[in-house]
């Protein structure tokens, strides 16, 4: 990168100056990630100190059973496929209560798109997971799911969301999201709910109050630029309803091994190679620094690695998503050799070691417990990176 234009850059992002189109692609094509990740955590500490947010979670997924079929996707099966399950309501509440024990926070609840299940399964399944759990909060479906309720019931979006946070809704998940931009998006996506539709549906949500996340998915077919433009897009929706909370980058993942059943569902990877350590480091750092407007980046260490995660918190990301068990729509797929779950004793020493100060959160991003650094008179006790 011109030193000049990196000086430009510097005092930009120093001064709080909102980043144009043209600074996030000259940002990805910089190949000086330290300075990168040097940038970006000087934004990070501006806005979290040295805070590394975590909760404890479960991630369920009550159906496998699919609609659509993805060219990323391996999760996803056909009624009748060997494998294809679909969860009884009972059964979903039997195993989200199995961590009531661990003083549980959040269930994140993402599914398929199930052609024949009814409407009403999903607001009674709301209705007795938190019946069940009434402490717990629920951060359940994809715009994409919203969408394809509004199909099976005939109702509008609007009045889908009022029925589930009746039933106990909290918070959409961010899935669905990918790359927005449609010259990558026609080849990786295949349901019907894209931009337009995705943040009408996330616009109605914040208008209701509820807060949500958004997600990226990276490191397959797009390039630098459509990275930035989806995140524009965020960004000029996050200013028109202030409703996103966090920024999820996730990893693209191959499949590492075959399928039980012998098939291997993901079309892009012959044509593909994951993100490397770097391009991940690269992304969470762009990423950061176009976001001016949303508060946190968050950090899905089931996607990355727990190695990567922990470096991502000096290249911007202040949350590392929560304990998880069973969390199915990767671990499906690949062989990648990150655990089902961390406890909360694990997410606390993984924040640690990598120099931070754990804050565990709720799904609003309320603290609910603040826990002690590293120890400053331990020689060996690593540290925040200095801005």
């Amino acid at each position: 990168m011109d030193v000049g234009l990196k000086r430009e850059l510097e005092e930009k992002v120093g001064a709080g100056e909102r980043l144009t189109r043209e600074d996030g692609i000259a940002l990805y094509e910089s190949d000086d990630l330290a300075w990168l990740g040097g940038l970006a955590h000087e934004v990070r500490t501006r806005l979290n100190g040295d805070v590394v947010h975590f909760n404890v979670n479960r991630h369920l997924n009550m159906t496998n059973v699919c609609t659509a079929s993805c060219a990323y996707c391996s999760f996803q099966r056909k009624p009748g496929e060997k494998d294809a399950y679909t969860m009884r309501i009972e059964e979903a509440v039997k195993l989200a209560t199995a961590m009531e024990s661990e003083n549980l926070t959040e269930l994140h609840i993402v599914n398929g798109l199930h052609p024949n299940l009814p409407w009403r399964y999903y607001p009674r399944s709301l209705r007795e997971l938190k019946a069940a759990l009434p402490d717990v909060s629920l951060k359940a479906f994809t715009a994409t799911e919203i969408h394809h309720f509004e199909t099976i019931s005939g109702l509008s979006a609007s009045e889908i969301l009022d029925e589930l946070i009746d039933a106990g809704l909290e918070s959409l998940t961010g899935g669905g999201a990918e790359i927005f931009d449609w010259e990558v998006r026609q080849h990786i996506v295949d349901h019907r709910t894209h931009w337009e539709d995705w943040s009408r549906i996330h616009r109605l949500a914040h208008e209701k109050g509820l807060k949500t996340p958004c997600t990226m998915l990276y490191g397959h077919i797009e390039e630098p630029r459509h990275r930035v433009d989806h995140v524009l897009r965020l960004r000029e929706l996050q200013d028109e309803t202030g409703g996103f909370q966090v920024f999820i980058p996730l990893r693209y993942q191959h499949d590492f091994v075959d399928m039980k059943d012998g098939k291997i569902r993901n079309r892009l990877q012959a044509r593909t190679q994951m993100a490397t350590g770097a391009e991940a480091l690269k992304t969470f750092a762009v990423s950061r620094l176009l976001f001016d407007n949303v508060p946190h980046v968050k950090v899905f260490w089931v996607m990355h690695g727990v190695q990567t995660a922990q470096l991502a918190l000096q290249h911007g990301a202040d949350d590392m998503d929560g304990s998880v068990v069973e969390y199915k729509i990767t671990h499906d797929a690949d062989d990648f050799g990150t655990p089902n779950k961390l406890t909360r004793e694990d997410l606390l020493d993984l924040i640690r070691d990598a120099g931070f100060r754990p804050v565990e959160r709720n799904t609003r991003y309320e603290i609910i417990r603040e826990y002690d650094g590293p120890d400053p008179a331990r020689r060996e006790s690593p540290q925040p990176m200095r801005v």
